[in-house]
């Protein structure tokens, strides 16, 4: 195991007793411990006001402004984790590769991969810390860190970056796509090359991970937003090496790694032995079955349905009290949502459910 950094949150004491990390390390922290995915976005007026005028990835490589946007919900509402302001192109962005989020559309590449060629036109990663072009243009996503750990006190922050599968479908397709077909295509068709593509996406999250994770990071995310269109055996043969390589960039580091897939319950086996040490679970699996499904080995994060932020109060406290019940059957238990915040969400939802957790849970 590498040590980290003396000035490290998790090395100089100031993260001792954080129920996030005990949670995701199976402990029963003094609170269950609560944060959202995309709870630092659209959701937030102050996050509209700061990013007014700024484009999204200019915003993601701006670090003060990283940094103030990642810290709004944890000011806001009191979670017990900031999850660091990107997305999941920025590291296709720091490399070289032409991509830009199309207002309305998502992630947009001017040159679709189709073939080896299209691959082996990818820019060069390098090695972490080599001083290289990719590791250079990582400097604005240390600073950002730096910047929001500094801030952040006691409260941890996650690292965060997209599963190579994710990145590797929307470079395929050229922008997002409702079934993946595409994709799906260029894996069976044409395994080389998606093993080629999925080699170099694996290396780029993985290299994104690491960065974040030295730079002050006390935990990270794998977010797959597509795997769950693939079939099991799909996703064991052409998609969970991937995943492995990005997690395994940051296994010899001493935090833990939680790994989630929009709509893949019915790969939570597989995706635990790509290297998690903690399982993100969606909204339609319940997560003791989730729990049992493991073999009830893994802690679990998870999984209040987004549609239900917009619920009448009592509705909204049931289904909280519901996961609350269904967590405490896992090792441990970080609760969030089965997916990200919808933008419409009002606040006061969320400050609800954190409310009912830390008093409840």
């Amino acid at each position: 195991m590498v040590s980290l950094p003396a000035t490290h949150p998790l090395a100089d004491g100031r993260l001792d007793g954080a129920p996030l990390l005990a949670a995701l390390a199976g402990e029963r922290p003094s609170h269950r411990p609560v944060w959202f995915m995309r709870q630092a976005g659209r959701s937030l007026p102050e996050y509209l006001e700061a990013r007014r005028g700024t484009a999204m990835l200019d915003a993601c490589l701006t670090p003060a402004l990283a940094a103030e946007i990642t810290l709004q919900p944890v000011r806001r509402y009191g979670v017990d984790a900031g999850i660091f302001f990107s997305d999941i192109v920025v590291p296709m962005r720091i490399a070289g590769v032409g991509v830009d989020i199309a207002p309305g559309v998502g992630p947009v590449f001017e040159r679709p991969i189709r073939a080896m060629e299209d691959v082996d036109a990818l820019p060069a990663l390098g090695e972490p810390g080599d001083g290289g072009a990719f590791d250079r243009g990582l400097e604005p996503i240390r600073e950002a860190v730096r910047l929001t750990v500094a801030e952040l006190g006691s409260t941890p922050l996650i690292g965060f970056a997209g599963a190579p599968f994710t990145l590797a479908a929307y470079m395929v397709e050229g922008r997002p796509s409702r079934d993946h077909l595409g994709a799906r295509r260029l894996m069976i068709d044409s395994p080389a090359v998606w093993e080629a593509l999925t080699a170099w996406t694996s290396r780029a999250a993985g290299l994104f991970l690491r960065a974040q994770v030295l730079a002050g990071a006390s935990a990270v995310q794998l977010f797959d937003s597509w795997a769950g269109s693939l079939a099991e055996a799909d996703y064991v043969a052409h998609c969970a090496p991937g995943s492995a390589a990005a997690l395994g960039a940051v296994a010899d580091l001493p935090v833990p790694r939680i790994h989630f897939a929009a709509h893949g319950a019915h790969l939570l086996r597989p995706m635990a032995e790509a290297g998690a040490t903690a399982m993100g679970v969606d909204y339609r699996m319940p997560l003791d079955e989730a729990s049992r499904l493991l073999g009830g080995h893994l802690p679990l994060q998870g999984n209040i349905d987004p549609a239900r932020l917009g619920a009448p109060a009592e509705v909204l406290e049931r289904h909280v009290l519901d996961v609350l019940a269904r967590g405490a059957e896992a090792p441990g238990h970080v609760v969030n949502l089965g997916h990200g915040v919808p933008p419409e969400t009002d606040p006061a939802a969320l400050q609800r459910v954190v409310d009912l957790v830390h008093s409840r849970g």
